[in-house]
């Protein structure tokens, strides 16, 4: 029972909470929750439809200049620099193509340096994910100009970029909230992901690792729909085959396989710290240049030139690379080559800030570090059980895990994009060990360097809401005071001067059979403009706020802040507003810490007594007795 003292003439009157009433659930607006989501929703959808029709434009005008570049040839037929006929030229079209971002850069916008997906983050967790307009075109038209004149970059991460930047625009267009915002951003981002690849679930997970930092149905259903439809743009504009098609049948690997394939997962992992660390110290050289920053993408193109002179299949996107090295077929000495090669080229272009993707480049390194290590397990041990596509597809797959750390879209990401479900448990103990080695030793990943460096924190941890999980009921104290509409002002500072123990800064007022009439606050009280003759209930300006008995705490801190109070009044809708207890938010942070504790406090459940352990030696046997001893 809780009993609140009501100051009526100041006689105490005892209010009884009735433990058996319902939840109270404010109905209509749960309703408007599910029409916003319905809205948020069909535009996450519309947005969807047009990055998909824009990837398919950044492709076509990726292999236009491709073919422009290298061949001397107005066309978009797709193409790669590989066979290029311009000789000794083609160090010098790398250059062009950076000079080219340095100007965009410089007098569009500086955001389009950089891979998208940091830039993205950044403005989710500091900007109210507010991106600006012009890197809806700016992105896409840069990323094809750095990669089309031999970028070692994939498209990916522009029509990431570009989809982020759009579904921003149109929620800053709209009047929605800053949530929906988020939302929207990464709709359009994993829409953009699942166009090229054709792998929705992938991107579902990547907005929940990277983007979203959430999982909730108001984020979830309208991200799905959109990569759903990125994934249907995919089939219509690209085709339905998968991406990185695996010619041989992968069997089910043995555990001495799997085994194999973890240790993989080790050496992977610790590489990809060891690739992360050596991207940012090429950035880092790069700000000590003595030259402006918007020749730097002109030298890192210098370096991908003279690079893909001597190896030509360094240059563009390269997902043909990871689709050969999947197959197996490959030398060791190519393998070797291109995975050194391709990683100095992507570390030297993406450390100048020019524009690109680093998902394609990872993947094109880890596969071909997983054929290497997969060559040497073979040689050492043939009776293994591992194949050489499959560790492959593990090494590209291990190599994203570690440097990013977004583990679920990892290993769904490869499944999507071979079709090979069998592939399932080495992806995830080869995922798994990268993800253990690159959280242990690298505090940040590829993504969250660089805003970490700017003092942007990002969340790691997605765990249920404390405040979500208890309920009013669970936390209101069992008294309380409530004061009458009748008192007077000056009845209520003589009250206050006997109870110097009260310091809330608001009072609940109830008529003297306890219906709930309003919210009044201390500063109202004492002001010099309330005559002591005043009753306190004609001087109520909010009567509306209130919360229900079945309500969640999370809902009640949210009221609070909306109203800015600090003590709520807990009612019964059922029984005529009628004030059935109290919540201040005193409760609400003791409530808090207590499940904080969960996660810090250590202490055994069953305890065993060192008198209650008794050890008998008969013969040859040992033969113990443990009595538990309750407490």
């Amino acid at each position: 029972m809780i009993k609140s003292k009501i100051l009526s003439k100041g006689i105490p009157v005892s209010i009884s909470l009735n433990p058996t009433i319902e939840a109270e659930i404010d109905q209509p607006l749960v309703a408007q929750d599910k029409k916003r989501l319905l809205t948020i929703s069909v535009l996450a959808v519309l947005v969807a439809l047009c990055i998909s029709i824009i990837a398919k434009l950044l492709v076509h005008l990726i292999d236009l200049i491709t073919n422009v570049a290298f061949y001397g040839s107005f066309s978009t037929v797709h193409s790669t620099p590989v066979n290029h006929t311009v000789g000794l030229f083609v160090i010098a079209v790398p250059v062009i193509g950076g000079v080219i971002v340095g100007l965009m850069a410089l007098y569009g916008s500086k955001a389009i340096r950089g891979h998208g997906i940091p830039e993205a983050m950044e403005q989710i967790l500091t900007n109210q994910s507010k991106i600006k307009p012009t890197i809806t075109y700016l992105k896409p038209l840069s990323s094809a100009v750095s990669i089309g004149t031999g970028g070692p970059f994939g498209a990916e991460g522009p029509i990431i970029a570009t989809g982020g930047a759009l579904g921003s625009t149109l929620g800053q267009l709209m009047k929605i909230t800053h949530n929906e915002r988020k939302i929207l951003l990464a709709a359009g981002a994993t829409a953009g992901m699942s166009a090229i690849f054709g792998s929705p679930i992938a991107a579902i997970f990547l907005a929940v690792e990277l983007l979203l930092f959430e999982f909730s149905p108001r984020s979830i259903i309208p991200v799905a729909l959109a990569c759903i439809t990125g994934a249907a743009g995919h089939h219509l504009l690209f085709g339905s085959d998968p991406v990185f098609a695996i010619k041989h049948v992968i069997a089910t690997p043995s555990n001495t396989a799997l085994a194999a394939y973890s240790g993989m997962g080790i050496v992977i992992g610790v590489l990809s710290v060891l690739v992360t660390k050596i991207v940012y110290y090429i950035e880092d050289g790069f700000e000590k240049l003595p030259v402006h920053w918007m020749w730097w993408p002109a030298i890192g193109g210098l370096a991908v030139g003279i690079i893909g002179y001597f190896s030509p299949a360094t240059l563009g996107v390269g997902y043909e690379n990871i689709t050969n090295i999947l197959s197996g077929e490959l030398t060791i000495q190519f393998v070797l080559s291109l995975c050194l090669l391709k990683f100095l080229s992507w570390a030297i272009a993406l450390g100048s800030g020019t524009s690109g993707g680093t998902l394609a480049p990872l993947l094109t390194i880890g596969g071909a570090t997983g054929v290497l290590l997969g060559s040497v397990i073979i040689y050492f041990f043939p009776q293994s059980g591992v194949t050489i596509p499959l560790a492959a597809l593990v090494g590209m797959s291990a190599m994203f895990a570690g440097a990013s750390r977004a583990l679920l879209t990892s290993i769904i990401f490869a499944l999507e994009t071979t079709a090979k479900s069998n592939a399932l448990l080495p992806l995830l103990a080869a995922c798994a060990a990268s993800y253990f080695v690159s959280f242990f030793i690298m505090e940040n990943t590829i993504m969250t360097e660089k805003i970490a460096r700017r003092g942007v924190k990002t969340p790691h941890s997605y765990e249920p809401d404390i405040l979500e999980k208890i309920s009013v009921e669970q936390v209101i104290k069992e008294n309380g005071v409530v004061l009458s509409e009748d008192n007077t002002v000056k009845e209520v500072k003589e009250w206050l001067s006997k109870e110097p123990d009260y310091n809330s800064n608001y009072f609940i007022i109830s008529s003297n059979e306890g219906e709930y009439k309003g919210i009044l606050s201390s500063s109202t009280i004492f002001s010099n403009l309330q005559s002591d003759d005043s009753r306190v209930g004609s001087l109520i300006k909010r009567k509306n706020i209130s919360v229900g008995i079945g309500s969640s705490l999370r809902t009640a801190v949210e009221i609070m802040a909306k109203e800015n109070t600090d003590v709520l009044p807990v009612v019964s809708k059922e029984n005529n507003n009628s004030i059935i207890g109290i919540l201040s938010y005193r409760e609400i942070i003791a409530s808090y810490k207590k499940n904080m504790d969960e996660h810090v406090k250590k202490h055994p459940d069953i305890s065993l007594k060192r008198r209650g352990l008794k050890i008998l030696l008969r013969g040859q046997k040992l033969m113990t007795s443990i009595k538990i001893k309750d407490k």
